[in-house]
């Protein structure tokens, strides 16, 4: 992976984060920093899960990577609200 596929990892982390945050219901407890940081965990872990299906290069937009990365990111985001609202 070069560079220039490093920083689009992680700006399209930034929209994979947000978007996850959008997904979970109720208000998050957490800050927009680690909703970056999630999102960003999970483009990189839903583009390997992608690719590892086969669904990573279609024709037009991955929307199946998308929603890997996206659910991965509102899994990510629900499990560490819950974990910052028990302590």
């Amino acid at each position: 992976m070069e560079i220039s596929g490093i920083i689009s990892a992680i700006v399209i982390g930034i929209v994979i984060g947000v978007l996850g945050r959008l997904v979970v219901p109720g208000r998050q407890h957490i800050g927009i920093l680690w909703t970056i940081v999630v999102g960003i965990v999970a483009a990189f872990i839903g583009a390997f899960i992608a690719h590892a299906v086969g669904v990573d290069d279609t024709k037009g937009v991955d929307w199946i990577e998308w929603l890997i990365q996206i659910g991965l990111a509102a899994v990510g985001i629900a499990a560490l609200d819950r974990s910052s609202s028990r302590r």
